[in-house]
């Protein structure tokens, strides 16, 4: 199920925020209460968390954005689990014998 990451509300008084520095990246595995990305305004950083644990899906404004409260800023997806960062066993190395030429003619 996709679930939106919205800027949170903002304190009194302020009209809108700047999207600071994303902590994550799309396709990233984040648990319930990690930190997302941190929003400035005049007055104070605020932190977005993750409502649950799942997997970034898309990021929507970028470093540096003017976003208000309530803007969607991200999607994930609840529960997803990362295909990139699943264990793919590589091959090891063996000691290969190569066949050896055969004497010239």
């Amino acid at each position: 199920m996709s679930v939106e990451i919205k800027v949170p509300m903002l304190p009194e008084s302020v009209a809108d925020a700047t999207m600071l520095h994303w902590h994550v990246k799309v396709g990233q595995p984040v648990r319930r209460d990690d930190n997302l990305v941190d929003i400035e305004t005049e007055k104070v950083v605020l932190e977005v968390p993750a409502p649950r644990d799942g997997v970034i899906t898309e990021i929507l404004r970028t470093e540096g954005d003017t976003v208000l409260a309530d803007d969607v800023i991200a999607l994930f997806e609840e529960g997803a689990s990362d295909s990139t960062q699943a264990a793919t066993p590589i091959p090891e190395a063996t000691d290969s014998v190569l066949p050896e030429d055969s004497p010239p003619a």
